[in-house]
Parts: C-alpha cells; structure tokens; sequence
C-alpha cells in the first residue's frame, strides 16, 4: 500500500467517524459522552491524510530528471553500480496486496450498522444491577418517569420507599428467559458496547399476550416487594406490577448510561 492509498484510506476512515459522529450511527458503538472525542479523532485523521498527500506530492516534484550525460565511452567490463544513491524509490519494494484488508472495516463501518446487543445478550449474561451511591429527588408526577436501571437500583436496595406509593413509567426491551418468563431489560454500559451488560426487571401483572424477543415496550405498573434471582450469576432481578404496557419504537440511544453515574 503506496503513500497515496494510506492517505485515501486515512481520510475514508476519518470521513466514516464524522459521518458516525454527526449521527445516531455511533450510538452502537459507544457512550453519548464520547462523540465528541470520536468528532476530534475524525478530523485529526483527514487532517493526517491531507498532509500525508501534500508530503508525497511535494516529494515527487523535488525529484529531478536524470541529466543526459551524452554518448558513454566504453571504459571495458564494467560492475553493476547498484542502486543509485539519492533515489527515493531504489529501495522500494512491492507492497504485499493483503494489506488492502485493512479497508474492510471500514467497509464495515460505512455499508453496515451493526444492531444494539439486545435479548440474545441479555439472556445469557447475568443481570449488572448495582447498589447505587445515592438518589436523585423523584419528581411529584405519577406515574413516576424513570429509566429501567433506576427502578431496578430503587426496587432492590431502597425496598421502594422513594416512590411513595406512586406508580413508576419506564421503557426496555423484551426478554424472555427458558423457561419463557418475561423481562424487560436495558444493556447497560461503561465506555462502548463491548463492556455493554444487562439489568433486567421481571414483569408480572397485566402483560400482553404475545410478547416478541427484542420487542419494545413502554411499561406503567406498581413497586412490588416481589425478587426473583438471575440464574446465570444469582444476581438480584426486582419485578414490576404492570398496569399498561405498549409497544413503542427502539429508542434513538438504546443503551443506559446512568448505572454508573
């Protein structure tokens, strides 16, 4: 891969991180919080690309053309001189064509966007539910507008006492385990997808009767004492008296950012 190909490709692939950044499509790969490092690492690399170009550019229209010397005086056996000295390209070799994979993911990140992790994952991962450091003031509405990640954190370890008897709103993506029981979960995550874990709440109540892996749903229902555990790490999964249920559109941002806040 000759100095032109490595700028082209440095500046497809910066191109392909603005793209992402300016739109929702980074979103599966990492944290809101992140897009502006993923604008700045894009324009650092068309930056790179273009100086890389003007470098090459300018190189080639340095290079003189070889003087004519006139007609040469045979001097007898003569050695071969060897690469002449000075010359940009008398050591070149010929770049190995299975370098030009290195453009398939790019190609990957332009032609494909890769779905959010969603019940596959989540079924076969424990739930990530945390003790969290404290509480947020809960607004005086009711139902109670909240995320999956909150309920859960409230339902265990605070026993429900925040809501005050008020019934709680929030939204997730179906589940449902071997045994085929319900869950609403979010994938909760630190930096990027790959570290993406679930919390799961489990649904009892009024649920629809035909609830499809992967579906969206916006939940209204009640706080219950009621605690299942998780059978892939025992961890603790509260459950949610669902008053309403409807299913809603997958959500711009599918993963919840607020677990480790």
């Amino acid at each position: 891969m000759n100095r032109q190909a490595q700028a082209a490709v440095l500046f497809l692939v910066g191109a392909a991180l603005l793209h992402a950044g300016t739109t929702n499509l980074y979103l599966r790969y990492v944290k809101a919080g992140l897009q502006p490092l993923i604008l700045a690492a894009g324009a650092v690399l068309i930056v790179a690309a273009l100086a890389t170009a003007w470098y090459e550019w300018r190189a080639r229209t340095r290079t003189k053309p070889t003087q004519d010397l006139g007609p040469t005086q045979d001097l007898g056996p003569t050695q071969d001189p060897g690469p002449t000295q000075g010359d940009p390209h008398a050591h070149a070799h010929r770049e190995p064509r299975i370098s030009w994979l290195l453009v398939l993911p790019l190609l990957a990140l332009i032609l494909v966007a890769p779905p959010a992790l969603g019940s596959y994952s989540a079924v076969r991962a424990g739930t990530a539910l945390q003790q969290p450091y404290g509480y947020m003031k809960l607004p005086k509405s009711d139902p109670i507008p909240l995320n999956l990640v909150d309920y859960a954190g409230r339902a265990v370890y605070d026993h429900g006492r925040s809501f005050g008897g008020r019934s709680v709103r929030f939204a997730g993506f179906v589940a449902l385990d071997k045994s085929g029981a319900p869950y609403l979960v979010r994938m909760a995550l630190n930096c990027c997808a790959a570290d993406a874990q679930p919390v799961k709440v489990a649904l009892t109540g009024k649920i629809p009767p035909v609830l499809q892996p992967d579906a969206w749903l916006q939940v209204t229902g009640t706080y219950t004492a009621r605690v299942t555990h998780d059978p892939v790490n025992n961890g603790p999964i509260p459950y949610l008296e669902v008053t309403q249920a409807k299913p809603i559109p997958v959500p711009s941002d599918p993963y919840d950012e607020s677990w480790n806040n």
